[in-house]
């Protein structure tokens, strides 16, 4: 899942970034208004975090001109006004969560998945296919066989091949979505990661497996059975 958070206060922002991504989600983050209006439009997001008074733009007006171009995408937004006069403009304005500072890192987590589960982004805390469980919760991977805990990109990589049930993904789809609207990484760290991906899956299950298309991407398949639900 991949996140974009617009918060203008570096310290939080930085500590927000390593919780976030200690929790296997993707996050670009942002500093002011303009820039988080230019990447929600540009970018590729699961969700976002704003916080309301940030440089350049506020957040109500980041919201406002978004949803002129976007209604649905999930967005939780996070300020030091706590009123219900405040709760209740940026809901109207298009908000689908409120959180006010300070906050406990277990409860925006929470509300993370909640507000990512309500439009559909994350529709089941585990993903089964074949004979492995990916648990979107504690980032395991299991089967008969065992237990492993997956790091943040492998978790990630085979979460997206999961949720596309079939559907070829390719290099460039995992590089925007996991790596991220401005990242400088090259295309060739996708596949080192799909290679140590490869090698837990196959140590786990007899039957999924990784499957390279020539010149289109990869795909989950499954020997001798379809897939499971």
């Amino acid at each position: 899942m991949r996140l974009l958070l617009a918060e203008d206060e570096k310290s939080l922002s930085k500590a927000l970034v390593a919780i976030l991504e200690y929790n296997h989600y993707s996050v670009d983050a942002v500093y002011d208004g303009a820039d988080a209006l230019d990447y929600l439009l540009n970018g590729n997001y699961d969700g976002a975090i704003l916080d309301i008074m940030m440089p350049k733009m506020d957040g109500i007006t980041v919201l406002k001109e978004f949803r002129k171009k976007n209604k649905t995408l999930p967005i939780l937004l996070l300020t030091a006004k706590n009123e219900v006069e405040d709760r209740v403009v940026g809901l109207d304005s298009g908000a689908d969560d409120y959180l006010g500072k300070p906050f406990d890192t277990k409860e925006l987590l929470a509300r993370v998945r909640s507000m990512l589960r309500r439009h559909g982004a994350l529709t089941d805390n585990k993903l089964s296919f074949a004979d492995i469980t990916l648990n979107r919760i504690t980032f395991e991977l299991s089967s008969p066989k065992g237990v492993v805990r997956l790091g943040s990109k492998e978790f990630q990589l085979l979460e997206m091949l999961m949720s596309s049930r079939g559907r070829v993904v390719s290099s460039e789809q995992f590089m925007e979505k996991i790596w991220g609207y401005d990242s400088e990484a090259e295309i060739n760290v996708v596949w080192t990661y799909l290679s140590f991906l490869r090698k837990k899956i196959a140590a786990l299950s007899d039957r999924a497996s990784i499957k390279s298309i020539r010149n289109a991407g990869y795909t989950l398949e499954c020997d001798d059975v379809s897939e499971s639900t």
